[in-house]
């Protein structure tokens, strides 16, 4: 039975290819747009049935064309935090979903879909509730637009939808994200081009390097996926983040240690680092003022209460695995080496 993946040389979208061959899946559909064409790298261990543009494909599925579908894993968008063009975003994100989701529904095929964190803006509380939802971008509104559209139409579903909130995402699999990157990633990137890792200073109410993020492994996204898979019964909208709120120095010392244990060198404490030059600090950029989450933290409540209970990675076991993965990459470097710039 087929599998629908769109975004699937994406970031998240190839994981998840990666992880359904594991399970012998590889009658895939694999949607996308390759204008970055590198993105191809994402797919080449990979095993699918077939490649679409996201331009042809949504007109075979209305037509049925692709026989029985066991589900469309909707993993395409703009992810750019810091996208200006309103209506692009609009258009990719919000229109195109909704007619994804016409077609799904029309064809009784279960749509699982990536929504975002974003949804929740600057607020405190990080809960499946309108209350809470105020995004601070076009890409959290997008985000947040088409949730809305799903919960109207969720009590009159004809077959699952599902809607999943990720928090901060690294992992494998990312190095085509260019300045949308990971902190990881960058961190990473810095480290071993310069030696040292640079984060943002004091912004708001919290010192430098001490905003505070749900940083959640690709690897327990790829699992929550795949168990709404399994559970077509479940539908709504869930959190997928890691449930801990860690300061960006975490992410920072988690790689430089890794990095230095590689080389047999001890592990450094944050004053030490500090101390040595190894993580340094810039000033807060204006162009991020008023735009960007200082806290975030996934309220796991709803998601915990409808079966899912693996454990998740924290940040220092999660980018140690991620670091590793980076190191056995023969590939050169494909983002420039900059300050850590992530909405």
């Amino acid at each position: 039975m087929t599998i629908i993946v769109t975004g699937a040389a994406g970031f998240i979208g190839s994981n998840l290819v990666k992880a359904l061959n594991r399970r012998n899946e590889s009658q895939i559909i694999a949607v996308d747009d390759l204008t970055d064409g590198d993105k191809f790298r994402n797919l080449v261990d990979c095993d699918i049935a077939d490649y679409l543009d996201k331009d042809h494909f949504l007109e075979r599925l209305r037509q049925g064309q692709f026989g029985k579908v066991r589900a469309v894993l909707h993993q395409g968008a703009c992810s750019s935090t810091v996208e200006g063009d309103g209506r692009f975003m609009m258009e990719n994100n919000y229109r195109y979903s909704c007619e994804l989701f016409t077609a799904a529904q029309d064809r009784q095929i279960p749509l699982l879909y990536a929504s975002s964190a974003a949804v929740y803006g600057a607020g405190q509380v990080f809960r499946e509730q309108r209350e809470h939802e105020q995004p601070l971008n076009v890409y959290g509104y997008s985000k947040f637009l088409f949730d809305q559209y799903v919960r109207r139409h969720l009590a009159d579903a004809r077959s699952q939808v599902v809607g999943l909130r990720y928090f901060n995402v690294y992992g494998p699999r990312e190095l085509h994200k260019g300045a949308m990157a990971s902190v990881a990633l960058h961190c990473f990137n810095q480290y071993q081009a310069h030696g040292k890792v640079s984060l943002f200073g004091r912004y708001g109410d919290y010192p430098a390097g001490g905003h505070l993020r749900d940083f959640v492994s690709v690897d327990d996204v790829v699992k929550v996926n795949l168990f709404f898979l399994d559970h077509t019964h479940l539908s709504g909208i869930f959190n997928v983040g890691s449930g801990r709120a860690q300061p960006f120095n975490d992410v920072a010392l988690a790689i430089i240690n890794r990095l230095r244990g590689q080389e047999g060198r001890t592990p450094l404490s944050l004053q030490a680092a500090l101390r040595e030059g190894v993580l340094e600090y810039t000033a807060f950029p204006d162009h991020l003022r008023g735009k960007y989450q200082c806290y975030t933290c996934a309220d796991l409540q709803r998601l915990r209460s409808v079966g899912f209970a693996d454990p998740t990675l924290s940040v220092e076991q999660g980018v140690a695995r991620y670091c590793d993965w980076l190191l056995g990459e023969q590939r050169p470097l494909q983002m420039p080496f900059s300050q850590v710039d992530v909405a």
